[in-house]
């Protein structure tokens, strides 16, 4: 074996000019340029190193957005390690969990939460813990070293040059955890063909190029923002605005100067709540896509009225990126997610007897190809519970697809909700809810919602003679939990109703509280 799969492309497609800018626009007017992705991330690879990091050795990481950030995942990708992005909200209780699953090598925090997660890093036994933050111009008597936290400051101290080490194509490059509807967390894991291969194949499919500037505002702990966007713009050769998250004052004050957008339906609706979006705002826009979560008809045709461009809705999952899109020539159907990408299979079964199904018959969606994961970590029983034995993973989504090919996802099997591009899994909340003094059980629901696509809403029964009031069950929670995962809604009821088999009737609820949010930004 020889050469680094995934590095290998991504320096293979730099371009010519190393002085061309990759990251721009930074909120403190930073920009890299592709020299400097180059020499940071060989900077960091080299800090990994000296920390004792080993190539398959898992480095995990939950640090603010920053552009440093991008080159520490570089870096483990050239230095053979497995890259483990957490997300920022997570609580101290829950990575736990997550450093208990991968054992890590080394847990990089934030340096605002340095001592609690020193604490939560130390209980696990990683045997590595450093911080790293935003950079920022120093002030006073400062350092660059003192803005970043001390892997920064490893990183500063370290050589440029780096020998990338030797990864083939089936090789890890990163492990994303998903959840089911029952069980913890699992651990999706991504090869470098993975990767690289739904990147080079979304680079042409969407026809990007050296020329394209996107606008990122997006989150890097998860496939969406970390690896369609980054990896995509990186092997097209193109540049970046990379914004903090969502601020639709500075997306909208940016959008001159770019030509793309990838974003959740949060976005668009968001920024249609702007005067300010016309056709002459997105005049030099050549591309807006959304994923993460679906995008209502009514969003689509509105954007289109506004801006002149529809919205390309795609559908990909932690487990095999991006799966299906809407055509770039040709028409951008809403309510619809497209047709497979090339090099992807996908069919429509039965979800109980695995039998194909006709165009028009909802079923469970199923793919294979180079995007679908290996399997998940150290779970080889969950691995073969969701692969069929001719390759095909089965996804849990119903979709049907139209006579024009064209896939509509109907439904979640699995009871999902996707709040604001965040999964949420029913069953994590529901069992903290359960764990709560007084409380009997639960039922945790989506419901639509203009901003968030859906509003996570819990649905509580007491036990007899306790009393439960909604703001102590949510004050209780956003201790447990990441604030996308908190209820937006809790409503107490004597009892929640069930079938004759006893099992909660879900379908019910969404039907009660349907209206909950209509007309509501809650």
């Amino acid at each position: 074996m020889s050469g680094n799969h995934l590095f290998d492309l991504i320096r293979a497609r730099m371009p010519a000019e190393p002085d061309k800018a990759m990251f721009c626009e930074l909120t403190d007017g930073r920009t890299y340029r592709y020299q400097d992705v180059l020499d940071v991330s060989g900077r960091f690879a080299n800090a990994l190193v000296s920390l004792g990091v080993k190539p398959g050795d898992r480095v995990a990481v939950q640090v603010p957005k920053s552009i440093e950030a991008v080159m520490l995942y570089l870096g483990a990708v050239r230095a053979g390690a497995v890259f483990l992005p957490l997300n920022t909200a997570y609580t101290e209780h829950e990575v736990s969990y997550f450093l208990g699953d991968a054992e890590p090598a080394l847990f990089v925090a934030d340096p605002a939460r340095g001592d609690a997660m020193g604490k939560v890093a130390a209980d696990c036994n990683v045997p590595a813990f450093e911080t790293m933050g935003v950079w920022r111009k120093p002030q006073g008597g400062e350092s660059d070293a003192d803005t970043g936290g001390t892997l920064a400051a490893k990183g500063l101290a370290a050589s440029p040059d780096f020998s990338d080490v030797a990864r083939a194509k089936d090789d890890l490059a990163a492990i994303l955890y998903t959840s089911g509807t029952t069980g913890r967390s699992k651990g999706a894991m991504l090869t470098h063909e993975c990767l690289a291969s739904n990147a080079e194949v979304l680079v042409d499919f969407w026809r990007f190029t050296a020329d394209d500037v996107l606008i990122h505002a997006l989150p890097i702990f998860h496939t969406h923002g970390l690896f369609v966007a980054t990896n995509t713009i990186l092997l097209a050769g193109g540049s970046m605005i990379f914004l903090p998250g969502l601020d639709v004052d500075k997306i909208i004050e940016v959008m001159p100067r770019a030509t793309s957008m990838m974003g959740v339906p949060t976005f668009y609706t968001r920024l249609l709540q702007r005067r300010e979006l016309n056709r002459e705002l997105a005049r030099n826009m050549r591309l807006f896509i959304s994923g993460s979560a679906p995008l209502s008809a009514e969003t689509h045709k509105e954007w289109s009225e506004r801006t002149g461009h529809a919205i390309l809705e795609r559908y990909g999952m932690t487990e095999t990126n991006m799966n299906t899109s809407n055509p770039y020539d040709g028409e951008r159907r809403a309510g619809t997610v497209g047709m497979a990408l090339p090099g992807v299979k996908l069919r429509i079964v039965d979800p109980e007897t695995g039998d194909y199904l006709a165009d028009g018959e909802v079923g469970v969606i199923e793919v294979k190809g180079p995007n679908v994961f290996k399997g998940y970590w150290r779970n080889p029983e969950k691995t073969a519970e969701e692969f069929r034995a001719d390759g095909f993973f089965i996804t849990g989504d119903l979709a049907f697809i139209d006579a024009d090919g064209y896939v509509h996802i109907v439904g979640r099997a699995k009871d999902l909700v996707i709040s604001g591009g965040f999964n949420v899994y029913p069953a994590e909340v529901e069992a903290e809810i359960d764990a709560l003094p007084g409380v009997a059980e639960s039922a945790v629901i989506g419901l639509p919602h203009a901003d968030f696509g859906e509003g996570v809403t819990a649905v509580v029964a007491p036990r007899a003679g306790a009393e439960l009031s909604e703001a102590g069950i949510r004050d209780a929670l956003e201790k447990a939990l990441a604030k996308y995962k908190v209820p937006k809604r809790v409503f107490i009821v004597e009892q929640l109703p069930r079938n004759a088999m006893g099992k909660i009737q879900k379908n019910a609820l969404r039907e009660t509280y349907k209206d909950t949010y209509s007309g509501s930004a809650a």
